[in-house]
């Protein structure tokens, strides 16, 4: 069997594990992977981007091994491909976001925001957390399914999972501190580049899928044009400001994290999101999933062998 029409299988069944069941309830590779990348840390740490630069490539060299070990079995390939993706988990933590806000549960809106965003929620008003899930759906749809789908349609099992690694990685020890301003550049920078086409397709395919969700194309694309490059991210403004301009809503705003404030550009002219835009967001990012899947199936099967 060729690699691109096995690696295609591997696709179709590993999108098929995410929609049926998710995450993983126990025993996340990923979280393994995290567990792992800590204990090298306490290692590989030093001031410098040399150091982060070898943490980094020793992680990801051995993601890359394991997708290629597993590819020799239809099954392994699949569920590694599986614990890739995320857009199932993400779905459900949206939108149990939107029924805890519904329902006026307030404090707990704001403990369960912590799934969703890494920020301070914990003055965040209804509109606020409708804002940040809004913006977690639209970037995670790009990292969570978009990306790992390309890599793998791209590279197979071997790419989806390095592109979780760097991802991953990005997460753990690409932030800006004292800590991470030297050994986290290799992963920030590299995390930006492996995610550049996934966030671009996913902004693509927003626009394109608008009216399929009740939305609006011509705006998704104005605002995408105009404000996607206004993020401080060189890929999660895109698909902010396509997601911002399809729902008629006003992305961006002052963010507050653990290590202090940051004001984003606005994305958009619309209104303060609601409540049930949350759930309109999800239905767009839906759909991008499904289409994202259909043309990395077909860029697998016109892979040349």
């Amino acid at each position: 069997m060729r690699p691109g029409v096995r690696d295609a299988i591997t696709l179709a069944g590993a999108f098929a594990l995410d929609r049926a069941l998710g995450d993983p309830a126990r025993w996340h590779p990923v979280a393994g992977f995290g567990a792992l990348a800590e204990g090298l840390e306490r290692r590989t740490w030093r001031p410098r981007r040399s150091a982060g630069i070898f943490h980094v490539a020793t992680l990801l060299a051995g993601a890359g091994i394991l997708g290629r070990l597993a590819r020799r079995n239809h099954a392994l390939s699949a569920m590694l491909v599986w614990a890739t993706l995320g857009a199932r988990s993400l779905e459900r933590a949206a939108l149990q976001m939107a029924e805890l806000l519904s329902s006026e549960q307030l404090p707990a809106a704001r403990r369960h925001a912590a799934v969703l965003m890494g920020r301070d929620a914990s003055q965040l008003d209804a509109a606020e957390l409708s804002r940040a899930t809004i913006e977690s759906v639209a970037e995670n749809t790009a990292d969570a399914l978009v990306g790992p789908l390309l890599w793998g349609a791209l590279a197979g099992p071997a790419g989806a999972s390095a592109y979780r690694a760097a991802n991953t990685l990005d997460a753990m020890i690409g932030h800006r501190s004292s800590r991470y301003e030297s050994f986290g550049w290799a992963a920030a920078r590299l995390d930006d580049l492996m995610t550049w086409p996934a966030a671009r397709l996913t902004a693509l395919l927003s626009v394109l899928l608008a009216p399929r969700a009740d939305a609006d194309r011509v705006e998704a694309l104005r605002v995408l044009r105009r404000d996607g490059a206004r993020h401080p991210s060189p890929n999660a403004g895109r698909a902010e400001a396509a997601f911002a301009g399809a729902l008629g809503v006003r992305l961006g705003g002052i963010n507050r994290y653990p290590g202090g404030v940051e004001r984003r550009p606005t994305l958009g002219n619309g209104r303060q999101p609601a409540i049930e835009d949350i759930a309109a967001a999800v239905h767009l990012s839906r759909l991008v999933c499904r289409a994202s899947l259909l043309l990395c199936i077909l860029l697998a099967l016109a892979r040349p062998a």
